[in-house]
């Protein structure tokens, strides 16, 4: 080992609390699934393991499962937002820009503080993991839904 690696190796140990919390498992299927709220999304939403970190960590997320046609209001992510398509085929969009479809497999990031949807395709249902961070305990700012209008062409 040289004397850098040696070094950095110590000051990591230095740097660890005496105190940890231990790790921590949510076992799947012991919290209910939740819908997603009528003033945050349009359509029949489903939101699964929702997590979040204890400070000073501030991350949080869930799974969430948007039937046909069903999509989130416009909103804006602070520290920005990150989506793991599991299933389906969705769409995403910012602010006056043209929708972009979302596969299984696709990671979508979206920038901090970018106006923006996401959801399904209007025929097929779509998941996601949806992932953030929290500035002064709040992950999103939600605002109007996404008209019809915009919504069409999905």
């Amino acid at each position: 080992m040289d004397l850098f690696t040696a070094a950095l190796s110590l000051s990591m140990v230095a740097t660890v609390p005496a105190e940890t919390a231990p790790i921590r498992i949510t076992t799947a299927g012991t919290a209910p699934s939740a819908a997603g709220p009528a003033e945050y999304f349009t359509g029949r939403v489903r939101i699964d393991a929702p997590f979040q970190t204890d400070a000073p960590a501030r991350v949080s997320g869930a799974t969430v499962t948007f039937e046909r046609g069903a999509r989130t209001a416009w909103h804006t992510h602070p520290l920005g937002q990150t989506l793991i398509v599991t299933a389906g085929v969705g769409s995403v969009q910012e602010w006056g820009k043209p929708a972009r479809e979302i596969r299984p497999g696709d990671i979508v990031w979206i920038p901090p503080g970018v106006k923006h949807w996401h959801g399904a395709k209007a025929a097929t249902a779509m998941t996601h993991i949806a992932i953030a961070e929290a500035v002064d305990g709040s992950p999103v700012t939600w605002m109007e839904q996404v008209s019809d209008a915009q919504y069409s062409g999905n």
